[in-house]
């Protein structure tokens, strides 16, 4: 008899061994960090001295083993996605991971000019377009684009930022036509293609490539470092814009109050939707964030994720800054 349980636990032993080795072909998204962004933005001569914060949320995301997978099925707070929708089949994540580094830059520097230009300063902008970096296989753009593409127009409007184009793309009807003016070479030429569904967010259109904005950087009026360590990607614009204006202006804008959010945020002031939010919930509920800005397509699903904190849909900077003025 004891043999038989020695060797059972000596095979249970082994199996969660093993399982800690076993790769399922799936990221693990969980819960991150909340970030007060008083400690991350600087603004010359515009130091931080009012009660409240602002706060910048992140997930966690890593490659998920069988104990992963098998915890994240059964935990309504985590998720599980294919690394072949996150990373496409032949790019690094070396590559990946600097795509998602500049699209950082870029909610950087766009959230400088939104913050300036709502505080009456004039902030020149220019770049030499955005170029594609990469087709995922099965985009309908495959033979149509290629790598080093750099697109100049969109439906004939110029665009000067990779968040220019993805939400001109997204604000199209998936199967829709979208015209496109792209320089190869020397050359400039218009090319028309079918948008199809983005594979993490599929109620959305996208043309599966990935674009990085070309050789820019805003010309300011005023000296602003944004400090944000490893995280990357263009989420947190919306967040970046609320902390630069809180300085600029005189009135505080957060009331005093804690409050966190998330969203893309182009220069018209419209905010975009992004992948992630019920672990941003539930990780500045942890933190007793009283408020969380939820972009409006996103705001079901944060309502669901919240027990106690106050979840504010906004689809764009005139509502964020509506509400703060209540």
């Amino acid at each position: 008899m004891k043999n038989i349980i020695r060797t059972t636990i000596i095979l249970i032993l082994i199996s969660m061994a093993l399982g800690n080795f076993v790769q399922t072909g799936y990221y693990l998204i969980r819960p991150g960090s909340a970030e007060s962004l008083g400690d991350r933005v600087r603004v010359e001569g515009k130091a931080r001295a009012e009660e409240g914060q602002f706060f910048m949320v992140t997930v966690a995301q890593q490659k998920a083993n069988l104990w992963h997978f098998l915890y994240a099925v059964f935990n309504p707070v985590l998720d599980l996605r294919p690394i072949s929708h996150v990373i496409p089949p032949g790019m690094s994540f070396e590559e990946y991971n600097r795509i998602m580094q500049s699209w950082m830059q870029d909610s950087k520097y766009l959230a400088q000019v939104i913050a300036l230009q709502r505080a009456g300063y004039e902030v020149v902008i220019a770049s030499d377009g955005v170029e594609v970096k990469d087709i995922i296989p099965g985009s309908p753009t495959e033979g149509i684009l290629k790598a080093g593409d750099i697109i100049k127009a969109v439906e004939s409007e110029d665009v000067y930022l990779a968040e220019e184009v993805v939400n001109m793309i997204q604000a199209k009807e998936i199967g829709q036509s979208v015209t496109l003016m792209i320089q190869r070479g020397e050359a400039l030429m218009d090319v028309a293609v079918n948008t199809t569904s983005h594979l993490e967010q599929p109620e959305k259109a996208a043309l599966r490539i990935y674009v990085s904005t070309l050789n820019w950087q805003p010309l300011l009026p005023v000296a602003i470092d944004i400090e944000t360590g490893p995280v990357v990607g263009p989420s947190a614009g919306v967040m970046f814009v609320l902390e630069i204006l809180d300085r600029l202006v005189p009135e505080n804008l957060t009331g005093g109050k804690t409050i966190a959010g998330t969203g893309t945020i182009n220069l018209e002031g419209n905010i975009g939707g992004i992948g992630g939010v019920k672990q941003k919930v539930v990780t500045a509920e942890q933190m007793g964030i009283e408020y969380f800005l939820a972009p409006e397509e996103n705001y079901e699903e944060a309502l669901r994720a919240a027990q106690q904190i106050e979840i504010i849909s906004v689809r764009n900077l005139d509502e964020v800054l509506a509400f703060l003025q209540q």
